[in-house]
């Protein structure tokens, strides 16, 4: 069922050249599953001269026809969708069921950025001078190196790579060594579907090393990362050192409003499923549940019930809510965050700690009475732990919400139209939902400020930073 991952370089799907692996593990029971091929500098060398050849031959494709061999992929990826579910839950654990979505709205992603892509529209200026004509035109940027994580191996992957193709740049991935087999797949949907070669390949190996390498190379002409905000930075000033244009999205801690005029369980149904959704193991998961006094104890009561009704297994059972966390430097994070926000003061709700003795996996949690001075009220938690914190007034929730330089997503739950109106403007991210779950849609934007990084990955505007613009300026003859 699982099979060792190779690398596409060149065209080929072929072991590393030096011959190293990295062995992949199945979170829900520490078995190996396989091998991936570990790219070495050979490897690199191999895919820059061909994403540069292939990056040639696809620019000069017409956006209509780049579309048609995009959209081919979304309905390959749709086709194999059950196989690459299977593939996924192996090795990164999350339930069968999530895995098949994220799968879902992965090809919706492709077609979207296919169609977008015919629609990379110039402009004409009026000039000041008769016979003169004035063009805005949009090109594609060149080659561009994509770093993708291990919480939504496709999803975050087809973002990068459909905009990029539709765009017109060709693309090396630096796929996550934790959860390989599912992204390869991806990439093999776009190949099978008579992409050229050299415009998609996928390499794998030390992340440090690979991003020293492949960002610096003149060949590279963008960078596009999804990770920590510690590791985005980094990568940040590398680029910004070789003036290589950049995406960074980053690291979260989103917060959660839920004032006294809100449908209780709207919210506490709609924020469990948010928080805990991939094990919490998502940039966007809301994690500062703020409550106004006056509904806080409903609220824990109900969001504690919706924790304790999740079934925690492995993603393959058929019954199975939530799976394990992907490697053992989460659980060890999980107790380390729970154990100093105790230490000071926290009680735990429900929840708390590691559950059996194999496999990564960790209990829903909740946590009140968390003072500001824990460690997990200013780092980002990523895994399925949820701070329930009382509030007394609006302007008391806002400050909360922006007290840190994080800024990716935030959510909010109130029936009063005027509040309503004024949390889109008040709250400091770059992503706010209200009432409802409504981001991540392949025809909205989708990217963070301030400490959770610059540019969008969706919408109209995930396009953008794979083009330049030129300005051409003529006289007639």
């Amino acid at each position: 069922m699982y099979q060792d991952v190779l690398l596409h370089v060149g065209g080929r799907w072929r072991p590393a050249q030096g011959g190293r692996t990295i062995d992949v593990i199945n979170p829900a029971t520490e078995d190996v599953l396989g091998t991936l091929a570990h790219a070495g500098t050979d490897d690199l060398d191999e895919a820059l001269d061909c994403a540069a050849k292939g990056f040639a031959v696809w620019r000069k494709l017409s956006a209509y026809e780049r579309a048609k061999l995009m959209r081919k992929a979304a309905d390959l990826l749709r086709e194999r969708l059950d196989k690459i579910a299977v593939l996924m839950t192996l090795e990164q654990g999350k339930p069968l069921a999530e895995a098949k979505t994220e799968l879902a709205g992965s090809a919706d992603v492709i077609d979207w950025f296919a169609e977008e892509g015919r629609r990379a529209y110039g402009r004409v200026i009026p000039a000041r001078q008769a016979g003169v004509y004035q063009m805005s035109l949009r090109e594609p940027v060149g080659v561009v190196a994509g770093f993708t994580p291990w919480n939504f191996p496709v999803s975050q992957a087809v973002r990068k790579i459909s905009a990029a193709l539709a765009a017109g740049c060709a693309f090396i991935l630096k796929g996550p060594e934790e959860t390989p087999a599912s992204c390869a797949e991806l990439v093999r949907c776009y190949v099978d579907a008579g992409v050229p070669t050299g415009v998609v390949q996928i390499v794998f190996g030390v992340p440090a090393e690979i991003s020293e390498y492949l960002i610096p190379h003149p060949t590279i002409k963008k960078v596009s990362f999804t990770g920590s905000t510690a590791v985005g930075k980094h990568l940040a000033s590398l680029a910004g050192k070789h003036m290589k244009r950049a995406t960074m999205e980053l690291g979260g801690h989103a917060p959660a409003l839920v004032f006294d005029d809100a449908d209780l369980d709207l919210a506490a149904k709609y924020l469990a499923t948010a928080k805990f959704r991939n094990a919490g193991q998502v940039c966007i998961a809301p994690t500062r549940f703020l409550v106004q006094e006056g509904v806080y104890e409903p609220f824990v009561e109900k969001l504690v019930a919706k924790c304790e009704a999740i079934k925690l297994g492995d993603g393959m059972a058929a019954d199975t809510t939530m799976g394990p966390l992907a490697n053992a430097r989460r659980v060890s994070a999980m107790e380390g965050f729970i154990a100093d926000a105790v230490g000071k003061g926290a009680k735990v709700r429900t929840g708390g700690k590691r559950s059996g003795n194999k496999g990564y996996f960790f209990e829903p949690t909740v946590l009140t009475d968390v003072t500001s001075d824990a460690r997990v009220m200013h780092e980002e938690p990523f895994g399925p732990l949820a701070l329930v914190l009382p509030f007394q007034s609006y302007e008391q929730a806002i400050t909360e919400a922006n007290r840190l330089e994080y800024g990716l997503a935030a959510y909010a739950f109130s029936r009063n139209s005027a509040k309503v109106s004024s949390l889109g403007s008040d709250i400091e991210s770059g992503m706010v939902t209200i009432n409802h779950l409504g981001l991540a849609l392949p025809e909205t934007p989708f990217g963070g400020i301030k400490d959770s990084g610059y540019g969008s990955e969706g919408g109209a505007e995930g396009l953008e930073p794979y083009l330049i613009t030129k300005f051409v300026s003529q006289l007639g003859s």
